[in-house]
């Protein structure tokens, strides 16, 4: 069992990682850290740990993984969730002008259809 997240270097990601990070030290549960900007190889996932360290009062641990190269993120995120029988997989949504609320990412929407566990989507805090 584990907490997911896919995570990417922008205010959503930073927001989805918090919260999985929040969600996977209430369950005393791992942080599996899907790092989705770096290709598999590429050691740049210090963002992801540096924002996991400066949330220092929470008691989690955590492991950051990026994508093989030429697959693909979303399926990756899912095939993780799946592998670790995950009991939450957590994303990042941007906030969407009023015509684009009509349509949904295609990506999250593809995660919120096709996990086999939950799924919580998160939004940055409003500007």
């Amino acid at each position: 069992m584990a907490v997911v997240v896919g995570y990417v270097p922008t205010k959503e990601g930073a927001a989805a990682l918090r919260r999985a990070a929040a969600e996977a030290s209430v369950r005393q549960t791992p942080l599996i850290v899907l790092d989705s900007a770096h290709p598999d190889g590429d050691d740049q996932t210090d963002d992801a740990r540096k924002q996991l360290a400066d949330l220092g009062d929470l008691d989690v641990s955590y492991e950051v993984r990026t994508v093989p190269n030429g697959e693909d993120a979303t399926e990756e995120l899912l095939r993780i969730a799946e592998d670790e029988s995950a009991d939450l997989l957590v994303i990042g949504l941007r906030r969407r002008t009023p015509v684009g609320k009509l349509i949904l990412g295609t990506n999250a929407q593809r995660i919120l259809l096709d996990s086999a566990c939950p799924v919580l989507a998160v939004k940055p805090p409003a500007e």
